[in-house]
């Protein structure tokens, strides 16, 4: 076949991650009309498209219903307000600690030892 084309082989399929591919269907979704050039240019077809927004919706519906009202508890505490909550903690345990001996003199006292 020399009729002055050449002949191309053929395109290989991306291998998007799952970034991309949300990008992507949302490029899609915010521009239908540019949806050919999209594809093309990603080298994607419509049915990766289909599927992507069918496993997409799939993941949202199952994360939202995972959710349970109120309001979250931070995971991570800060450094400063860590320290603060270790000394007083320190603090409360060495009173407890007079406490507990000053309780036991009294008791010793009361019960005549």
């Amino acid at each position: 076949m020399d009729n002055g084309q050449q002949q191309q082989p053929p395109r290989k399929r991306k291998h998007l991650s799952g970034e991309k591919k949300y990008q992507v269907l949302l490029e899609v979704k915010t521009n239908p009309i540019k949806k050919g050039e999209i594809l093309r240019r990603e080298g994607l077809f419509q049915n990766d498209i289909r599927r992507y927004d069918d496993i997409a919706r799939a993941a949202s519906i199952k994360a939202l219903g995972q959710m349970r009202p109120g309001k979250k508890r931070p995971t991570e505490v800060p450094a400063e307000q860590y320290e603060a909550l270790k000394r007083e903690h320190d603090a409360q345990e060495k009173a407890l600690a007079a406490l507990t001996v000053e309780f036991m003199a009294l008791k010793k006292k009361v019960n005549g030892e």
